[in-house]
Formats: structure tokens, C-alpha cells, sequence
């Protein structure tokens, strides 16, 4: 593998990271995949679209709109469709349907929004690469991979380090026993449904940097979520790295045998995960799963 697909695929496995950190910090609360996590990243990278184009805005304010926009999603989201069935202590199976919902909702309102088209942000640098040695680095990549690694270096901090960190962790083992011990569980979800939509628009605005914005732009979060597979569902740290490998990989295929067969193999890699380790790499201890 060259240096050149490498350095492409940690940028690339970089965002996953972020889609993958995003979509498991729900499923480690609350032990089901948030489907609605895509429609948010989508409407996160179309809030800081709309706001950049109209005022001529650089790229630490888009990034900030599209993080702050996720975040308020995921609350109105975690409000409006998630906390009756928590105060209900529903199936799974609820919680399931809520987001496949609440997704095609979101989705529905950025297609009437903005119609069918295809939208490029504006240029935020005035060169797109630079050279190191013999290897070419886009901007744009440099730049994900340097802010994603600070969000999650971040992420991991507050969630190893802080008061509200070890709520989470808590919350995420038994939520019960988390409000015995006088923890406002309800809180807690609420703010992990936020940094969940924070990263969703972050990472909505990198996708639709590298490549372009449009009303299915959140049918990627399943690379987010083949990456958590990997990685292990439930687990942060796994979710990283089946992201940063599922990047590399698909880099190094699409090189190898083209874009259009690269797909095909990456599903057919998490099959055989699914298969022969359905708790991926990091083997978390998960019982339920929706």
C-alpha cells in the first residue's frame, strides 16, 4: 500500500470515525441503532451549507452551525420521538420504528427544502493540496483528519475524566441503578442525543465538502455503521477503529479493483464479521439489540 492511499484512507476512515462514534454513543446508552442518525448528519450539512453560501461565511462558523444544528435536532428527536417510549420502558422494537421515522421525516423536509438537486460548498481554501515529499495531500482531508481526531480526542476525555462522563458510562451500563445512585438519567440521554447530532453535522459537513450535498446525503451514515459492526456495536473505541480500517480498505480497493466493486466486498467483509465475530474487534458485551 503507498503512502499516498494510506494518508487517503486515514482521512476517510477519519469521518467514519466520527459517523461511527456518533451512531454507537446512542447504541451504548440505549442499546438501539439510531436509523435517524443519517437525516440529521444531512440536515446538519445543509444548515451550515445554506448559512455559509448566504453570508459568505469561512469554515470554522459552518462547522459551528452544523454542529449546533445537529445537537438541537438530536434533542427535538430524542423529545419528540424516543422519551414517551422511555418513559414506557418499551421494546426495542419501538425505538427501532421511532428512528426509521423520524429519519424519513427529516429526510422528507430537506427534499422539499431543496428539491432533488446537488448542492458544492463554497471553496473555503484557495489552493485544494499540498505536497510533502512525493505525496500529494488534499487540504480538505488534511483538515478532517486533524478536526475529527481533536473531536474525538475530546469525546474521550470528557467520557473518561468528567463528572458527566461517568454519568454516561453509568447510564450506559445499568440506567436504573444510575438513577439510584442519584443520577438524572434523563439528562444524561438527552445530552448524549446531542453530541450524537453534534457529530453528525460535523461529520455531514466534511462528506459534503469531500464530495457534494444532496437530500440522501445521510444513506452514508451505513458506512458509520458497517464501521461500528467492525469495530463492535456498543463500543467507542471499536467504533474508531473499524472506521479508520474500514477507510483504508476502501481506499485501498477502490486503487485496486475500482469504485464500482469496492462496495460489494466491504459488505461482504462485515457479513463474514457478522459471521465468524458478530461482536467485532473489541468484543463488546452487548444483550440487546435493535
Amino acid at each position: 500500500m503507498s503512502l499516498q492511499i494510506l494518508i487517503n484512507g486515514l482521512a476517510l476512515g477519519s469521518v467514519y470515525a466520527l459517523i461511527a462514534t456518533g451512531f454507537s454513543l446512542v447504541f451504548n446508552v440505549l442499546k438501539f441503532s439510531n436509523f435517524a442518525y443519517g437525516a440529521m448528519m444531512t440536515c446538519g450539512a445543509f444548515f451550515g451549507y445554506f448559512l455559509s453560501a448566504a453570508n459568505g461565511w469561512g469554515l470554522v462558523p459552518t462547522l459551528l452551525v452544523a454542529m449546533v444544528s445537529g445537537a438541537v435536532l438530536g434533542l427535538l428527536g430524542q423529545v419528540i420521538a424516543f422519551q414517551r417510549i422511555l418513559n414506557n420502558n418499551s421494546s426495542p422494537i419501538y425505538f427501532f420504528v421511532s428512528s426509521i421515522t423520524l429519519g424519513t421525516l427529516l429526510e422528507g423536509f430537506v427534499t422539499l427544502k431543496v428539491g432533488a438537486n446537488f448542492y458544492n460548498y463554497p471553496r473555503f481554501f484557495e489552493s485544494s493540496t499540498f505536497k510533502i515529499g512525493s505525496v500529494i495531500i488534499s487540504k480538505s482531508d488534511a483538515m478532517m483528519f486533524v478536526l475529527s481526531a481533536i473531536a474525538l480526542l475530546l469525546l474521550a476525555y470528557v467520557i473518561k475524566y468528567t463528572r458527566i462522563g461517568r454519568a454516561l458510562r453509568s447510564v450506559s451500563f445499568n440506567r436504573d441503578n444510575a438513577s439510584l445512585m442519584g443520577i438524572n438519567v434523563t439528562m444524561i440521554i438527552r445530552l448524549t442525543f446531542m453530541v450524537s447530532g453534534a457529530l453528525a453535522g460535523l461529520s455531514g459537513v466534511f462528506l459534503g465538502i469531500n464530495y457534494t450535498l444532496y437530500p440522501t446525503l445521510g444513506s452514508l451514515v451505513v458506512k458509520g455503521f458497517i464501521a461500528s459492526v467492525i469495530g463492535g456495536l456498543g463500543s467507542l473505541s471499536g467504533a474508531v477503529i473499524g472506521a479508520v480500517l474500514l477507510g483504508m480498505m476502501e481506499t485501498f480497493l477502490i486503487h485496486l479493483i475500482g469504485s464500482g466493486y469496492a462496495p460489494v466486498v466491504t459488505f461482504l467483509i462485515m457479513l463474514v464479521f457478522l459471521l465468524v465475530r458478530p461482536r467485532g474487534i473489541a468484543g463488546s458485551n452487548v444483550q440487546e439489540k435493535a
